[in-house]
């Protein structure tokens, strides 16, 4: 069958070094935009061509978005199919079956995978995917024969609720694509089992990007008193006292995060280490403060949406940490992360020393640390490098 001629974009004189260099991104202010390229559907596989009409990739278009083309490949004549889509797939999944060892992981992300602009989350035969480009939604069909092809999953969630799809002119909803998405599934990380709600959680329903932060600090509550605020499904929480953690506190506002923790508890035979309160973070801390715990966990949502937000939000994390630090025994551990992708390390890790100063606490940055394995990052994208975490002991 023959390929249907494809437009072209072109790129504005002078803009073509970054994507030579590789970057994956054009932004609308770098394309000519003239009355047949603004007229191009959002989503259109188009050719992206030099200033002189050379022939750079294949992109996928969007000329309502800031970010207009993503490259999808170099090669300008590739054929777009589920055979393309499963060979990047199929990638990804061998380097997460080398990483992790087992089907519980982030299979997809994004850029850094081939994929632009998609996430898949993998909890053994569920796949939790969310598109988050006009682009790759115009390939979700495509995309969806891929992953049946090369996992056969029982279930596929289309978790396309997030926020940053109206930027691309999408719809936000959540469908079940295959399969029933209703109740929670289990998972494994860390040897411990949990369970996620699909179609109902947070984002996918796991953060699989703290597993390794999770071992980390795990391994420093070991017959101590821990307290997670923040705690979600308990993933940092439940495994600090699989782990030997003497008595663990977990603190969320989300009732049914609580109960998925409660539930992990028990999968895991620490129920009787743990207790679980309903409540505000920033609350819960002030009200532990005249106790001495030796780990306090933060993992707060993200503080910081949009550039507006970034000085109030930035200044949310040294209150975090003003909050926190008094509940540490000294000698004790502190964690605290961001995932607030605007929030670049430097400014976190003032944030972190100004709350330590007004807790009038001192001590040491042990580890500074971001997201896990199955998160890798774009090498012309280190801004997607979004998480952030600092463990500290405290004097």
């Amino acid at each position: 069958m023959t390929q249907k001629k494809r437009p072209s974009v072109l790129l504005r004189a002078g803009e073509d070094r970054r994507v030579r260099a590789g970057h994956p991104w054009v932004f609308s202010n770098e394309i000519l935009m003239d009355a047949a390229t603004r007229a191009l559907p959002p989503g259109s596989l188009a050719v992206l061509r030099a200033p002189g009409g050379e022939a750079l990739g294949l992109v996928t278009f969007n000329p309502h978005s800031l970010i207009a083309a993503r490259v999808l490949s170099t090669n300008p004549e590739a054929a777009v199919d589920a055979l393309f889509l499963g060979r990047r797939l199929a990638r990804a999944v061998a380097l997460r079956d080398r990483l992790i060892g087992v089907p519980y992981y982030r299979l997809i992300h994004a850029e850094a995978d081939g994929l632009p602009g998609v996430i898949v989350d993998r909890f053994g035969d569920a796949l939790v995917v969310q598109v988050n480009t006009a682009g790759m939604e115009a390939l979700t069909p495509v995309l969806l024969e891929a992953l049946e092809a090369e996992l056969a999953p029982r279930t596929i969630v289309l978790k396309n609720d997030s926020p940053v799809r109206e930027l691309e002119g999408l719809k936000r909803d959540v469908s079940v694509a295959r399969g029933d998405a209703s109740g929670t599934v289990e998972l494994i990380e860390n040897d411990a089992r949990f369970v996620a709600d699909l179609s109902g959680g947070q984002k996918t329903g796991w953060f699989y990007d703290q597993r390794d932060n999770r071992r980390f600090v795990a391994g420093l509550a070991a017959d101590g008193r821990v307290l997670d605020v923040y705690s979600y499904s308990g993933g940092f929480g439940v495994l600090a006292a699989k782990r030997g953690a003497r008595s663990v506190i977990c603190v969320d506002r989300s009732q049914p995060a609580l109960e998925a923790a409660r539930t992990a508890a028990g999968l895991n035979d620490v129920t009787t280490t743990m207790s679980f309160e309903k409540g505000d973070a920033f609350d819960a801390l002030e009200a532990q403060q005249a106790r001495s715990f030796d780990v306090v966990i933060c993992d707060p949502p993200a503080f910081v949406k949009s550039r507006k937000d970034l000085k109030s939000g930035a200044q949310g994390y040294r209150k975090l940490v003003r909050l926190a630090a008094p509940a540490v025994a000294r000698g004790g551990f502190l964690f605290v992360a961001s995932c607030s992708h605007l929030v670049d390390p430097p400014l976190f890790a003032e944030q972190v020393r100004r709350g330590l100063r007004d807790a009038e606490r001192s001590g040491r940055i042990l580890l500074s640390s971001g997201a896990a394995l199955d998160h890798p990052v774009h090498p012309a994208l280190p801004e997607s490098a979004y998480l952030k975490a600092l463990t500290l002991q405290l004097d």
